[in-house]
């Protein structure tokens, strides 16, 4: 297992290089300018010198290559400063926002606690209320709580976040008042008052999107379980006078979660930029909103930075799949 997982974090190597090729080639033929936000009144010549100073001169590969450093080179030395006290990167040219003229990275770092909070703790809930009633489901196939299961994961999934957000604000928010309808990225926990204040602004966001992941997962949970309920190693298991219990969470369960572990894995990429709609709609500061107002403002620092990070999350977690699947069934052996 562990040469199998050098071997496939060696070969990401080339993969996000290829994947960091493309995003700035499609960048560069967007339509935009950053000088085009600018005053009419700054004269030409300042608008040249401007260009010049993000590096908007020099040619393609010289940019792609100064990317390429600053982001892979010149950014981990800035972490290791940061957790060390140590001056590696003191003086050194960073990945500057073209909006903001500010590093890329400290803007993703102050933004990512906003998007863990509240997104990244809404897929939790989700998988936490999606995997028992996935499998409670296809144990009683076609009861009552199988059959209310399935409209309410088809509601989830069906209903839009935006629908379901304004939704929940208008009778939560606005009729009853129980919580905030806008997320306030100012409040720091440092006390049981703040930390109460947080869960209650946090509900109404969370909830829209566990919502919406869970009916997801829960369905995939339950064709899964359905799958294996009928098959012949079941049956010899019963037979061998094993409990129900045993026989549901220990056999039938953990040959069940090999598909749904892929669907769950490949969606903790989209807790960082799959939740955009729903931090419009709580004005929620998270890595969604601000690839959204990067992209509005012709930033392409920030949205190649942004984009090619969720590249790198996705290639992760497909390799995080792939381990679990020999975790979970002995079968699957890849040294």
């Amino acid at each position: 297992m562990l040469t199998y997982t050098i071997r496939r974090l060696v070969l990401a190597v080339p993969t996000l290089l290829f994947i960091s090729v493309v995003i700035f080639l499609l960048l560069q033929l967007a339509p935009g300018d950053p000088m085009a936000q600018v005053p009419l009144t700054v004269p030409p010549e300042v608008k040249q010198k401007m260009r010049e100073a993000l590096g908007l001169g020099d040619s393609v590969y010289v940019q792609f290559w100064k990317w390429l450093v600053q982001f892979f080179w010149v950014e981990p030395q800035v972490l290791f400063d940061n957790i060390f006290g140590t001056h590696f990167a003191d003086g050194k040219l960073r990945v500057l926002s073209w909006q903001t003229r500010s590093p890329v990275m400290d803007i993703v770092v102050q933004r990512l606690p906003q998007t863990l909070w509240v997104v990244g703790m809404s897929y939790v809930v989700g998988v936490l209320i999606a995997l028992p009633i996935g499998i409670y489901s296809a144990y009683r196939q076609y009861s009552i709580f199988d059959q209310l299961g399935t409209f309410i994961s088809m509601v989830g999934f069906s209903v839009p976040t935006f629908f379901t957000g304004v939704l929940l604000i208008v009778i939560f928010s606005v009729g009853l008042g129980w919580f905030p309808s806008i997320y306030d990225t100012t409040l720091q926990v440092n006390d049981w008052a703040s930390f109460k204040l947080q869960i209650r602004q946090m509900v109404l966001p969370v909830f829209v999107l566990a919502l919406y992941n869970a009916a997801q997962i829960s369905r995939f949970m339950r064709a899964s379980m359905l799958d294996n309920l009928n098959q012949d190693y079941v049956r010899t298991a019963r037979a061998k006078g094993l409990g129900e219990r045993v026989v549901v969470l220990v056999h039938v369960l953990r040959n069940s979660l090999i598909p749904v572990v892929t669907v769950i894995a490949l969606g903790v990429p989209q807790v960082f930029g799959g939740a955009i709609i729903t931090e419009q709609v709580f004005k929620v500061n998270g890595l969604g909103q601000l690839l959204i107002t990067a992209i509005e403002a012709n930033d392409l620092p920030m949205v190649q930075t942004l984009t090619f990070i969720f590249a790198v999350l996705i290639v992760l977690f497909n390799l995080v799949a792939d381990v679990l699947y020999g975790i979970l069934d002995p079968r699957i052996r890849y040294d």
